[in-house]
């Protein structure tokens, strides 16, 4: 297989943009990480100091939930006041113009929605960490709350329902969330312009999506920092900030920013 054409022109992107019928953006951290919101594989990242509790300890053990719990926390302190970045703005644009009517992504931080783009047309394949859920009846828990009635009681928290109440985010051993999986199935068959955003591409089986699209006759463009194991498909890999490479899309043509300018919110 031919490796992908390495650009790091912006116009590139842009031109396939222009010439799909219906784009599909997969995005993972590294669209976040000019936000503030640690990553999860970097060496010094944030996850390492404060890992995860998988889901079965989770569920067997009252202290493992007090600590899943005191890790969240932590880390949701880390990036409190994270606001989208540029990467975020210009997929917003995309969408507003009808040219990306979904997105896909495996981040939890809800910056996408934020951005603007409807909670509806935003695919989670790993869940949302901006609230809490009750694993046995689905109802939403607002985080304030929980972390309010942890502090009162000591215990961890559960439903009116008597279930389990744990972060609405997918924990290793979890199972995928069957309906995010079927609809991000049926987005990737139906674009033209599949576009992978700031992921690594190893975590499975979210990664199998960007090759479905290309088997499935779509273009495949990687826009990410380092290689991944898909850069032998893809028809355009662009190297560099992620911020400003996406900054320029969807804007007026001839306008490109600077690396040092930031879109306004």
């Amino acid at each position: 297989m031919a490796a992908g054409r390495i650009e790091t022109d912006w116009l590139s992107l842009a031109e396939m943009i222009e010439e799909s019928a219906e784009v599909l953006a997969f995005t993972g951290a590294g669209i976040s990480t000019e936000c503030g919101v640690p990553d999860f594989r970097s060496p010094d990242s944030a996850w390492k100091r404060h890992p995860p509790i998988p889901f079965d300890a989770f569920l067997a053990s009252q202290d493992a939930r007090l600590e899943a719990w005191r890790r969240k926390f932590a880390m949701d302190d880390l990036y409190a006041g994270a606001q989208p970045g540029r990467g975020h703005a210009a997929l917003a644009r995309l969408h507003a113009a009808g040219k990306m009517p979904a997105l896909i992504t495996q981040n939890i931080d809800g910056l996408h929605q934020r951005s603007g783009i409807p909670d509806a047309d935003v695919i989670e394949l790993h869940g949302n960490g901006t609230y809490a859920h009750c694993l046995d009846c689905g109802g939403r828990h607002e985080l304030q709350a929980v972390r309010a009635g942890i502090g009162a009681t000591g215990a961890p928290p559960s439903c009116d329902c008597g279930g389990m109440v744990k972060s609405a985010t997918v924990s290793f051993g979890q199972a995928m969330p069957r309906a995010a999986m079927l609809r991000a199935r049926s987005a990737t068959l139906s674009c033209d312009l599949f576009i992978v955003i700031g992921s690594s591409l190893l975590v499975q089986p979210a990664a199998s999506f960007p090759l479905l699209a290309k088997e499935n006759g779509a273009r495949l463009v990687l826009v990410n920092r380092e290689a991944t194991p898909l850069d032998a498909a893809a028809d355009l890999i662009l190297r560099g900030d992620i911020g400003d490479l996406l900054d320029p899309l969807g804007r007026h043509p001839g306008s490109r920013p600077q690396a040092s300018e930031k879109t306004p919110l």
